[in-house]
C-alpha cells in the first residue's frame, strides 16, 4: 500500500513527517489508519449531506469509497476464514455509500459508520494494541 498525493505534487498525506509514519507502521497500524480515516470522512459526508452540501460530501463519500476498495482488495481469503464475509460487509458498504451519494441520504451514512466502520476501526485498534502489548509482530495478514 502506498500513499496517494491527493492533488499535492510530490508530498503524500501529510508531508514528511507522516510519510515517514505511513513508511515505518506496521500493517495493523496501517489498517488502524485506514479504518480511522474511513470514519472521519463518512463523519464527514454525512454531515455536509445533513448541511446540503452535496460537493463537499461527493468528496468525502468518494474517499470512503476508496478505502473500502482498498480494504477489500488487501483481504486475502487463503489466509481467514472470515474473509468472505468481511468482503461481503465491504461490498454493501460500497453499494449503501455509492446510493448515500446519488441521492444524498445522510441516513445511509450515519448507517454505514456506526453498523461497519466504527465497530471494525475499534476491532483494529484493539487487536493492534493486543498484538502490541504481547509484542507480537505479525502483520494483519491481508485479513482487513
Amino acid at each position: 500500500m502506498t500513499a496517494t498525493t491527493y492533488g499535492r505534487p510530490g508530498r503524500g498525506f501529510g508531508g514528511g513527517y507522516l510519510d515517514d509514519g505511513l513508511s515505518t507502521a506496521t500493517p495493523s497500524a496501517l489498517l488502524v489508519m485506514l479504518y480511522d480515516r474511513l470514519v472521519l470522512d463518512l463523519e464527514r459526508g454525512e454531515l455536509a449531506l445533513t448541511r446540503g452540501d452535496r460537493a463537499a460530501a461527493h468528496e468525502q463519500l468518494i474517499h470512503a469509497q476508496a478505502i473500502v476498495n482498498e480494504l477489500l482488495h488487501s483481504l486475502n481469503v487463503d489466509v481467514w476464514d472470515g474473509a468472505t464475509a468481511l468482503a461481503s460487509l465491504y461490498r454493501w458498504t460500497l453499494a449503501e455509500l455509492a446510493l448515500a451519494n446519488v441521492r444524498g441520504e445522510a441516513a445511509k451514512v450515519l448507517a454505514v459508520r456506526t453498523v461497519v466502520a466504527e465497530p471494525l476501526a475499534d476491532a483494529w485498534r484493539q487487536a493492534a494494541a493486543l498484538s502490541q502489548a504481547t509484542g507480537s509482530v505479525t502483520g494483519a495478514g491481508g485479513i482487513g
